[in-house]
């Protein structure tokens, strides 16, 4: 339509009503073209963060490690350990929730974080006055099914929080003090802007990394090429949990995906460990994890990258760990 009038212009004698109408046709043109590129840029072209500032929050114990039939009363019972979820949450707070909510698996396929422990956090966060709860993930799997068949949106929901999608305009970039691999990096603005960030991933067999862990399950807050993050994984992922620097980390190892991960599928991959892990280092939290499966913290890269850049502890050996039954 805009090509034909202004070649018609074009044929006339250009009038002064005729000029009017080809300014008005060509600024049309320009304001639409410029539009999708607008949004489009407006992640880089927005503010720029330096990482979430650390709460320091002192804990009674190193780890907490809770086994039991019930992930909820075990999830509720980690949280009671550490002095309670006021500890970490205060009235009219934004809290994220971070599960591992990736892959198109069903909560027995041990894909994805167990939707009952996201539920007990939902409900001990509202019960210390947030004002929200958000949970997300920037999925590998188609999202609608992955939220759906998951079993964490169900159960988020009816404890009152918010489920969302990941909106591609809503990213800002990082900056460290530091030389990094990330910087620059698309982060996903809420998973900053939250007054408290809980890290929720499953324990499972990762093809790539050897193993999924804390630390790897914070990727679903980055956007652009993913893949890219794979790339010198081991020092991208603990630059990336200095950037966030998680207030909680609970790992979720009820049932727990030991091959052919991080997708999974066959129930003959997971076994039943009943576990909970909760602590405020995901550093150790994550060795911790790691030792349940048998391996030497140290063989995982980001684990090793972490400790190098004294990030956290991985000695478990000489960490304060109380261990409940339920």
């Amino acid at each position: 339509m805009q090509k034909s009038l202004l070649e018609s212009l074009w044929k006339k004698k250009l009038s002064r009503k005729n000029f009017m109408k080809l300014c008005i046709a060509g600024m049309g043109g320009f304001f639409a073209g410029n539009a999708l590129r607008l949004v489009e840029s407006s992640a880089s072209d927005g503010k720029v963060f330096y990482g979430r500032r650390p709460k320091n929050i002192p804990i009674d114990h190193d780890l907490i490690m809770v086994k039991g039939d019930d992930p909820y009363a075990m999830t509720m019972k980690a949280v009671e350990a550490m002095g309670g979820m006021d500890k970490f949450v205060n009235k009219g707070d934004v809290v994220l929730i971070k599960p591992n909510m990736g892959w198109d698996r069903i909560p027995e396929q041990a894909g994805n974080t167990n939707p009952d422990v996201i539920a007990a956090l939902v409900e001990l966060s509202f019960r210390s006055g947030a004002k929200r709860v958000n949970i997300f993930d920037r999925t590998c799997n188609d999202a609608r099914r992955c939220y759906d068949n998951s079993g964490i949106a169900e159960a988020a929901r009816q404890k009152g929080a918010n489920v969302y999608f990941v909106d591609d305009w809503n990213f800002v970039e990082a900056r460290f003090p530091y030389k990094s691999p990330m910087e620059g990096w698309p982060v996903y603005r809420d998973a900053l802007e939250c007054d408290t960030f809980i890290n929720v991933p499953i324990l499972k067999h990762h093809g790539l990394t050897g193993l999924t862990l804390s630390m790897k399950n914070l990727m679903g807050v980055c956007g652009g090429e993913r893949g890219m993050i794979h790339t010198d994984i081991g020092v991208r992922l603990a630059h990336l949990t200095d950037f966030i620097k998680p207030d909680l980390t609970i790992i979720d190892a009820y049932r727990v995906l030991t091959r052919h991960g991080p997708s999974g599928g066959d129930l003959k991959d997971v076994e039943d460990f009943k576990t909970i892990i909760a602590g405020t280092d995901p550093v150790l939290v994550d060795s911790y994890a790691c030792e349940l499966m048998g391996k030497d913290p140290l063989s995982i890269t980001y684990i090793r990258e972490a400790v190098d850049n004294n990030l956290g502890k991985f000695e478990t050996g000489k960490a304060d760990i109380l261990r409940i039954e339920v």
